[in-house]
């Protein structure tokens, strides 16, 4: 970083005195570094916190003010061996492209060269045992030379960078013994064929390279993907209001610019750029990304808005109570981002294994040579059975004992309409114990229903779905849903607020408010009993009907909760619907803990109290509202329908409108971690028997390639059975068809 930059205008200054700093790093290659980091910096002298997002390698520093500066900050990360610079998204998403594409060009010419190299060896293996001369084998040697050379200095690059990163900060990394690994290989390979030699292992070198290079742009490409979709938070941001000056007249200012206490103007159409007060007009607001509930709120003089609602209908007078910072908007992006980088820390299960491994490696490698030298070997045969140890102990069964799994586990889950988000999801969703399920739009379908179409006369029910049609609200595009021919009346007309009414041979027909279709009386007896239902009134001449309008529960909701709870996982309902609307839903699921009107922070609160409990939370939302508590959440799932900033926060997205999927994810992610135990089992295994045969020098090279090789295809083909993983299928008779036969205290009039 240039050391003209002054990093002091990037810093926050608090007013308890503390002052914060984000930092984009360079340098990350896994999530050990998370506790260095943070460990190194809370070292210093007067920092109170150091919080580092893996996913987007983004450091947040606080410390007291006045106690550390920031280039002390940045030198410290330096010594570390990783660079900083000043948190700018736009910027780290540059960079992040120029990553992935460099990666992309490292696994291309890995690939091109390997596919090469393994004919050559091919030739020379098939020869080795038929009549190739020595001239010709020697040939066949220089040339896999030539190739391998030129392709491991590209294509090695990532890991060698990586591993001279942490060799400068003395530490270790699984980047070490793979470049160390790589390096020995190859020059023993050259001087192997200098000396005309049977055997190289030019072939092993690169295509080792080829599959750690496929894991590692894989796990880059899904993190650059999420960081992306998470950007669209930005998109509900209004970055202009209009301000009321002393005389009425509305100016265009920056949503910055305003302050509690002043007046904004919000025009139908406008998308609400401030929190506060409704102090003239009356409107419809769709709150939907907001609170997660779907239906439009009234909203008149008196009532509190937020920013990120569509206002839709009337003209409103707000006053601000929060614009910019301090807004329910600001907060849920606030405590994203916290959570976000708390769920971070956790550490994959390979990771943790091969913290231990690479000093054993290396350790093990040089007492071998040094020990066969102190017994009278020649520096050529000791370093040759150094190799050798080295090659066997290549932490390639390692390295692909568990993305394996998640590859072949991915595909399973693909099956079953599951896509992750994130590498580690199978191991986090394997561990769940409880379920905290969102109501709106996760539990229920996205869009409304009829629940009483069926008591309904079917040319009453026709007639009133097309005249739906001709409406905007979202009300009867619930009823427009039970249209037959889908051909609007051409003469229908809307009344604003009221609904829409149409004059069809002779007789009126209207549609939408009760008043507005006198059926006043109706709707009062059919509120008291059952507020949870919307109600939208029809008339036809003198005929007067009601819909009952509400969220179906998604047709396989009652049978998947049931045999969640089977596998003894705690359901529980988390919602910022109404109590009211939530009790009905928890009943018909046989959810015994359930919470409504819980607003993010409470959401979080209510997750972590279960987290401090020792429980291993999955989290299932869709809505914006549900974003940082399935940030906070060990494990989180959304359905495909839910708002873009919390599909991104998601580990998981599922599609259709079942809730099995959930069910899948974690049948298949248990079976799929004890897959990854097997094979992290059989890489142990194969190095306790490979090892002392290496040193005691009864492996060559060859031999020693040949079964690293081994050991990777047989954790490959163990994970091939997770093809195979199904989670037990519902029975479709077990399911009820639609929402009213779930709820039977919902089926309307």
């Amino acid at each position: 970083m240039p050391e003209a930059l002054d990093l002091s205008i990037f810093v926050k200054r608090q007013d308890d005195g503390t002052a914060h700093l984000d930092l984009a790093i360079e340098g990350i290659d896994c999530a050990a570094c998370i506790d260095e980091i943070e460990g190194g910096l809370c070292r210093l002298d007067g920092i109170l916190d150091a919080r580092l997002n893996y996913t987007t390698h983004r450091l947040a520093v606080q410390w007291q003010d006045g106690t550390v500066t920031p280039s002390a900050v940045v030198q410290e990360l330096q010594r570390l061996g990783y660079r900083a610079h000043p948190y700018q998204s736009r910027l780290v998403e540059e960079e992040e492209t120029r990553r992935s594409q460099w990666l992309l060009k490292c696994l291309a010419v890995a690939g091109f060269a390997s596919m090469n190299i393994m004919l050559l060896a091919v030739s020379v293996w098939s020869g080795n045992v038929t009549d190739i001369t020595p001239e010709t084998r020697d040939f066949f040697h220089w040339l896999a030379a030539f190739i391998a050379m030129p392709a491991v200095a590209y294509a090695g690059q990532p890991f060698f960078r990586s591993a001279i990163g942490a060799l400068k900060a003395k530490r270790t990394n699984m980047d070490v013994p793979i470049t160390i690994g790589i390096l020995l290989a190859l020059i023993m390979s050259v001087v192997e064929t200098i000396n005309h030699a049977e055997h190289t292992y030019f072939d092993s070198v690169v295509m080792l390279l080829f599959f750690l290079l496929c894991g590692r742009y894989l796990d880059q490409a899904m993190r650059r993907r999420t960081r992306a979709v998470a950007g669209n938070l930005a998109a509900l941001k209004a970055e202009v209001a209009h301000r009321l000056d002393d005389n009425g007249e509305a100016v265009l200012v920056p949503t910055a610019a305003l302050n509690p206490g002043d007046r904004v103007l919000i025009r139908p159409g406008e998308r609400i750029a401030v929190d506060g007060i409704v102090i003239a007009g009356s409107s419809e607001l769709d709150e939907s990304l907001v609170t997660g509930e779907t239906i439009r709120r009234s909203a008149a003089s008196g009532d509190a808005v937020y920013a990120g609602s569509m206002n839709y209908d009337g003209t409103l007078t707000l006053q601000v109570t929060a614009a910019g910072k301090g807004t329910l908007l600001d907060e849920v992006e606030r405590l994203l981002e916290t959570a976000a980088a708390a769920k971070s820390r956790y550490v994959q299960l390979a990771d943790k294994v091969a913290r231990g491994y690479a000093p054993v490696v290396h350790l093990t490698a040089a007492l071998t040579a040094i020990i066969w030298i102190a017994f009278g070997a020649s520096v050529h045969d000791a370093i040759i059975t150094a190799v050798a140890v080295l090659i066997i102990t290549c932490p390639c069964a390692l390295a692909l004992a568990v993305p394996v799994v998640q590859v072949v586990a991915s595909g399973a889950l693909f099956r079953s309409n599951v896509f992750l988000n994130s590498g580690d999801a199978l191991e986090r969703l394997a561990s769940t114990d409880t379920i905290v399920f969102d109501k709106t739009g996760t539990l229920t379908l996205p869009e409304m229903r009829v629940v009483n179409a069926g008591a309904i006369r079917p040319d009453l029910l026709e007639a009133a779905a097309k005249l739906a049609l001709s409406s905007h609200h979202p009300l009867a595009a619930a009823v427009a849903q039970e249209s037959k021919e889908h051909r609007p009346y051409e003469e229908a007309t809307e009344v604003t607020g009221q609904g829409v009414k149409a004059v069809v041979h002779g007789v009126e027909l209207r549609l939408g408010s009760p008043a507005f279709c006198g059926a006043v009386d109706l709707a009062a007896a059919i509120a008291n009993k059952d507020a949870d239902v919307s109600l939208i009134a029809f008339a036809c001449g003198h005929e007067r009907t009601l819909l009952l309008v509400r969220q179906a529960l998604r047709p396989d909701a009652v049978a998947s909760v049931k045999a969640l709870q089977d596998l003894g996982v705690d359901c529980r309902i988390l919602s910022g619907d109404r109590p009211e609307a939530v009790a009905p839903i928890a009943a018909a699921l046989g959810i015994r803990d359930w919470r409504g009107a819980a607003k993010p922070a409470d959401k979080i609160a209510a997750i972590e109290a279960l987290k401090v409990q020792g429980r291993k939370v999955l989290m299932v939302g869709d809505g914006l509202n549900d974003a940082p508590a399935l940030a906070s959440a060990d494990v989180s799932m959304s359905p495909i329908t839910a708002a873009d900033i919390t599909q991104a926060q998601a580990d998981a997205v599922f599609l259709g409108d079942r809730l099995s999927p959930v069910l899948d994810a974690l049948t298949i992610a248990r079976r799929a971690r004890a897959l990854m135990r097997q094979n992290l089992m059989i890489a142990l295994v194969y190095n306790l028997i490979a090892v002392p045969l290496a040193f005691m020098g009864y492996v060559t090279p060859l031999i020693a390639a040949l079964a690293m090789s081994g050991s990777s295809s047989l954790v490959t083909l163990n994970a091939l059975r997770a093809r195979s993983m199904k989670a037990k299928a519902l029975s479709e008779t077990s399911m009820p068809t639609n929402a009213t036969s779930a709820v039977p205290a919902l089926q309307g009039a």
